[in-house]
Parts: structure tokens; C-alpha cells; sequence
């Protein structure tokens, strides 16, 4: 009954909110830029989402990672860096042209220009009627 008792009452308690609560900075601009820079990160959890739409705890915990170095005084870019070195490229909605990456953003134009040059040939050896 000693165990039963306590265990009961952890399962009826229902989820435990967050510990760490969002809270805005009071510096408006400030506030501002975090937000900012919050919809241009990606919710490492839910993987479609901003941190600033997600309500994954991680995503929750970046939201505050970002505001105490934006509060800190760190430029936006400087804490997206940090981010980007901890997570990879794959933390930003718009990763670096570079490298690999370099690659998927250059195949479609590369396959647009196959495709007409193998249209021009194609139509330049047709018989005229």
C-alpha cells in the first residue's frame, strides 16, 4: 500500500509543465531579434517546425539558449554560428551554399539544362513535312 499510494497520485498528476517558461526579454529590439532569429532555426524534434512554433522541450530550450546570448549581447548571427556548430547545417531553414549542399541547389538548374539541350537536338532532327 506504501508504494501503491504514491504511485497512484504520480499517475494522476498529469504531465509537469515546463521548467523553463518562455519568457520575452524586456529589451523590445532585443526581444525582437530572437524572435527573429527563432523562426529561421529548426525545431531539431519536430523537424518541420521554427523553434518559435514548436512546443518540443528542446525546441524550448533553444528559444532560451537564444535569448540569454541575445541578452548577453551576442549579434544574432554570432548565436545562429554557435547553433550551427553544435547542430550542423541541418539547425538553419536556409543552410550555407557550400559543399555538399553546394551541390543540391545547383542539380536542378543543371538538370533543366540537360533536359534542353536533349529537347533542341530532339526537335533539330525532325524531318520538316
Amino acid at each position: 500500500m506504501r508504494v501503491a499510494l504514491p504511485a497512484l497520485l504520480l499517475a494522476l498528476a498529469g504531465p509537469v509543465p515546463a521548467l523553463a517558461a518562455d519568457v520575452p526579454l524586456p529589451d523590445p529590439a532585443e526581444e525582437a531579434q530572437a524572435q527573429t532569429l527563432m523562426k529561421e532555426l529548426r525545431c531539431l524534434v519536430c523537424q518541420g517546425q521554427s523553434i518559435a512554433d514548436s512546443d518540443a522541450d528542446m525546441a524550448a530550450d533553444m528559444r532560451a539558449l537564444v535569448r540569454e546570448r541575445i541578452e548577453d549581447g551576442q549579434d544574432p548571427e554570432a548565436v545562429r554560428s554557435y547553433l550551427v556548430s553544435r547542430y550542423g547545417d541541418w539547425v538553419t531553414f536556409s543552410p550555407p551554399k557550400r559543399g555538399l549542399n553546394l551541390f543540391l541547389w545547383l542539380a536542378p538548374l543543371v538538370f533543366l539544362l540537360i533536359g534542353g539541350i536533349a529537347a533542341i537536338r530532339l526537335f533539330r532532327k525532325r524531318p520538316d513535312a
